[in-house]
């Protein structure tokens, strides 16, 4: 779905610090963690206090004591009583779920300003009674006397005592998300090597984009029990990794021959991401000056058998096609990374003419996506997954990142449990154009300027001499 007149801005969008599971969050429900970042987006934009009409967050394993976390996120944040909100789950899109339902809901007329995000504490897993257990519980209920209870009871077993674990498998086909990217990069040749070299760059990418303040604005700290030491970072990646640590890591889903490990999978990760939407129009009464808008977005279902993790390959051509664009309009990409295999699989199939024909209908390859415009600032990888969050840390990076650069278009893409996917396109609604004469002028003034320079005159000199003339054309050109 591309919009013909985009009507939803992204203002702004914060989040906690992602932090490993189980790990300094041990203590805190998801409900803890979305109270986080709905109260720091509040506190941003005091806007919310009295002109919000909706909130609404994703999110994959939840508490039975706060099934509707949004709604007691936003209770316990201070938002208004009176702001609806809903919990959405599509597994590792529910934030994407619940923004492209706020950002329908926004682009219909239906509301002007909400907010959109999702949290998620792997640490906070339910953990379930065997179903043998269960139903002696269930007929203990409506028993009558000792003689039912002894009936009902004396069908008791102590190993049914044992509790359930998550299952991390895929219901419908039995296996993990680790086997299936394991099979994946297999299909699309992706080595260990590449998958151990992709992962290393997302650490260092994050490292350094920790170290540049990058992420200062959009994540808010939090004071945690039972330390109560301020957590300012995610814990989540590794400043001091090499390909050396990497590369001696065992596989963990298909052994002894499997290329997935722990070192290129993304961690199981506790946080909680928030962003304010608003229609174009209103945000600009308020007094923001909107420069991000949603122009569309797509979801694609597929085979979990086998496509459990190519949502980016079937959905990216699908949107930028139908909004009439290529992969060089595109200037920043944010990829979901699962696993180091996944990523680079999703790129090569974009590449591979036989899979863009057959699955896609395309006539040829889509084409190859610039690794230089790719999770810049690192990735889950590095940054952490935390299941329903995750698609609002996409947003938050891509639309800083696009407002950072001199491009137009940004591109969210990831995959999903059960064969899903999804990608959101973005505009920059303000973006400048530089007058394609001023460079030219300018390199024909350089190389005048630069005959000019004596022999004797220094080469540092005569760079000084030609950058500073070409930048003053330059200006007066513009």
């Amino acid at each position: 779905m591309i919009f013909k007149q985009a009507k939803v801005a992204f203002i702004d969008g914060v989040r906690t610090p992602f932090a490993k599971s189980p790990g300094p969050y041990a203590q805190l429900k998801a409900y803890d963690l979305g109270r986080e970042a709905l109260l720091a987006l509040k506190n941003r934009n005091p806007i919310l206090d009295n002109n919000c009409e909706q909130v609404t967050m994703g999110c994959v394993i939840h508490n039975a004591a706060t099934s509707n976390v949004a709604r007691e996120s936003l209770i316990g944040a201070g938002y208004d009583l009176s702001i609806p909100a809903s919990t959405v789950t599509q597994a590792c899109i529910s934030a994407n779920r619940a923004i492209t339902n706020t950002v329908e809901a926004i682009q219909a007329g239906v509301m002007k300003t909400a907010v959109a995000g999702g949290v998620e504490s792997t640490s906070d897993a339910p953990v379930r009674i065997s179903d043998k257990l269960k139903a002696v519980l269930l007929k203990a209920q409506k028993a009558r006397g000792a003689k039912d209870y002894w009936a009902i009871f004396k069908q008791f077993k102590f190993k049914d005592l044992v509790p359930v674990a998550p299952a991390i498998a895929e219901f419908s086909t039995g296996e993990t998300m680790g086997q299936d990217a394991d099979r994946l990069a297999a299909r699309f040749g992706v080595t260990r090597l590449e998958q151990d070299e992709f992962s290393l760059r997302s650490h260092q990418l994050a490292t350094k984009a920790w170290e540049d303040g990058k992420f200062d604005k959009e994540v808010q700290a939090i004071i945690a029990p039972p330390s109560f030491a301020p957590m300012e970072q995610d814990n989540t990646f590794y400043a001091n990794s090499n390909i050396q640590k990497l590369s001696s890591l065992r596989p963990v889903f298909v052994r002894p021959n499997g290329t997935v490990t722990a070192g290129n999978a993304s961690p199981l990760t506790d946080g909680a991401s928030a962003c304010l939407l608003m229609d174009v129009d209103e945000a600009k009464k308020q007094g923001y000056k909107p420069n991000v808008v949603i122009q569309g977005y797509t979801y694609s279902a597929h085979d979990p058998n086998g496509e459990l993790l190519l949502g980016p390959a079937f959905t990216i051509p699908r949107l930028l096609n139908e909004a009439g664009l290529k992969i060089s309009d595109i200037d920043v990409f944010e990829i979901h990374e699962a696993f180091a295999g996944q990523v680079l699989a999703n790129l090569a199939a974009l590449n591979d003419k036989e899979f863009c024909v057959e699955r896609l209908g395309l006539k040829g390859a889509f084409g190859e996506i610039p690794m230089d415009k790719i999770n810049t600032q690192g990735g889950s990888l590095s940054l952490g997954h935390p299941f329903g969050a995750t698609g609002g840390r996409l947003l938050i990076s891509a639309a800083r990142r696009l407002e950072e650069s001199d491009g137009e278009y940004a591109l969210i893409s990831a995959c999903a449990a059960g064969g899903q996917g999804n990608s959101i396109l973005l505009k920059k609604i303000n973006k400048t154009v530089t007058k394609k004469t001023s460079k030219k002028t300018a390199k024909k003034v350089t190389k005048k300027v630069a005959k000019k320079v004596t022999k004797k005159t220094s080469k540092k000199v005569a760079k000084k001499v030609t950058k500073k003339t070409a930048t003053k054309t330059g200006n007066k050109e513009k």
